[in-house]
């Protein structure tokens, strides 16, 4: 079991959030929208010291460290370019000969994916639910609610930027595209309780209590 004090995880933490805060100052100062940048990278501003503050009275398993880390690279890579812009999501696009950059849907995609074990930690270490079944639904619900609440800021950042929050939406003249958004988050977080359900189980048994 770990050591609060004595964490042997620590100097990789640390690494990877100086690698988080490199990532930021270079994607700001190269996007070409500033205000787009700044609302798309705005959760890695508020997860970055969330984190580093709890890390020692209620640090969270490698995995969870590990996706948040990937999570914030999917954001701030979105946010330099904005999201209908991204080189690799025109890679995609011709590939898989799509009529969109399909990249926003990975960065929906991940918004289930993360905290869709996040929430499950959470609850499962507060001892809040009791039972796989019950666990997970409203681990997905969490998901649903987290989505939600993202395409509710969206909205409201249309109505006080007027025209300026195109970038920042992303919808590409798809008129499904906040439904779409929200069936990739609910997808992401059943797929990440798939595949990391039991792997998390055995993480949470050796952290300090």
């Amino acid at each position: 079991m770990l050591s609060n004090t004595s964490d042997p995880r620590r100097p990789w933490l640390i690494a990877a959030a100086l690698a988080l805060i490199g990532g930021l100052l270079w994607t700001g100062a190269h996007t070409s929208d500033r205000l787009t940048w700044l609302l798309e990278v705005f959760p890695v501003l508020i997860a970055l010291p969330l984190l580093a503050a709890t890390q020692r009275r209620y640090p969270l398993t490698t995995l969870l460290y590990t996706l948040i880390f990937f999570h914030a690279i999917v954001l701030m890579i979105g946010g330099q370019y904005t999201y209908a812009e991204v080189p690799a999501g025109f890679w995609v696009r011709d590939w898989l000969d799509l009529t969109r950059n399909p990249y926003d849907k990975l960065g929906h995609f991940m918004q289930g994916f993360v905290p869709a074990l996040i929430a499950r930690e959470i609850l499962l270490r507060g001892g809040h639910v009791r039972g796989p079944g019950m666990l997970a639904f409203l681990t997905l619900c969490v998901v649903l609610a987290i989505s939600a609440s993202y395409e509710l800021i969206e909205w409201a950042a249309a109505l006080i930027l007027g025209q300026g929050a195109d970038e920042f939406l992303g919808t590409q003249g798809d008129p499904w595209d906040t439904q779409s958004d929200m069936a990739f988050a609910v997808f992401g977080g059943m797929l990440s309780l798939a595949l990391f359900s039991r792997m998390q189980d055995r993480q949470i048994g050796r952290l300090p209590r």
